[in-house]
């Protein structure tokens, strides 16, 4: 089966709150690193029964680990991981992705295969299948671990509506989701909400150390950096203003919110936020051609 590139597909409509519907299906996750158990517990938090979930992992105290917290079947060998599954989630690292992928090939039948390898193209993916084009491709974030991600999916056309609601569930259950119609926009995607909580992490630094070397002390700066980023998201996302009138809203004529973007401004601040984001999204692409070459 030759594997489709860059199309057009359409993502679900009016398709919210989709991981509250019960749905029979076993996942198996092949990788049990962070983003794997964020999402194993979140669907344990969704209601999935353990016995619907197992793991593929190849170190011994990851399995261990994974069984204890989480109470699902961990194992070390592939074919006894993918039996009896439904869906196939890859959650390994890129340069891992091909060898496991085709050894995958000749064990898979009707399954969905759900990747949040980053970086990694469906094609590719397919292709490594040996020509397997039921592939959803997942890009979540970190926050994925306190159950507040947002995750970029795009699916191959093999795909049918049941099987992107599957994928769906899964994904909603950390956090929110939205599809793509490109499969390059993820390549976009991953340079603002991929990469984009290390943004934030950066600019709380600095809010912290101008905290300090104002007289406050580190416990003090971390709470006032950490609290105003959550009471300034959540504002903005109960808000139907955007963030230009909200900015401007505080921001009183002669006041010291002028000042400090004043300098902001004049340093170049805001450019320099967005080049970085290119860099992430050239970066992104690259990824793909470096990684697909195999």
């Amino acid at each position: 089966m030759k594997c489709p590139g860059l199309v057009y597909h359409p993502g679900l409509q009016n398709s919210t709150n989709l991981h509250q519907r019960k749905v029979h299906m076993n996942i198996t996750f092949i990788g049990g690193g962070n983003m794997a158990s964020a999402l194993i517990g979140g669907l344990l938090q969704q209601g999935y029964s353990a016995t619907q979930i197992r793991v593929v992992e190849i170190s011994a105290e990851g399995r261990e680990r994974i069984a204890r917290e989480f109470g699902v079947t961990a194992v070390a060998d592939l074919a006894d991981g993918v039996s009896g599954s439904d869906v196939i989630l890859l959650a390994v690292k890129p340069q891992q992705l091909s060898a496991v992928a085709q050894q995958l090939a000749s064990l898979l039948k009707a399954h969905l295969i759900i990747s949040i390898v980053a970086g990694i193209r469906a094609s590719d993916i397919c292709r490594w299948l040996g020509g397997h084009a039921r592939v959803v491709r997942a890009m979540p974030n970190t926050p994925a671990l306190v159950r507040a991600a947002v995750t970029g999916l795009y699916a191959l056309p093999g795909v049918n509506v049941q099987e992107k609601r599957h994928a769906e569930m899964i994904l909603a259950a950390v956090g929110s989701v939205l599809w793509l119609e490109r499969e390059e926009l993820l390549d976009a995607l991953t340079a603002v909400s991929g990469s984009g909580p290390a943004y934030v992490f950066y600019f709380i630094e600095a809010l912290q150390q101008a905290a300090v070397e104002l007289g406050l002390d580190a416990v003090q700066a971390r709470q006032l950096s950490l609290e105003t980023f959550l009471g300034a998201a959540r504002l903005a996302s109960q808000s139907e203003e955007d963030a230009a009138t909200l900015r401007a809203r505080v921001t009183s004529k002669g006041g010291t919110t002028e000042r400090a973007l004043q300098s902001m401004e004049h340093d170049g601040v805001r450019n320099a936020i967005a080049r970085a984001i290119h860099a992430a999204h050239e970066r992104a692409r690259a990824m793909g051609d470096e990684f697909g070459k195999e």
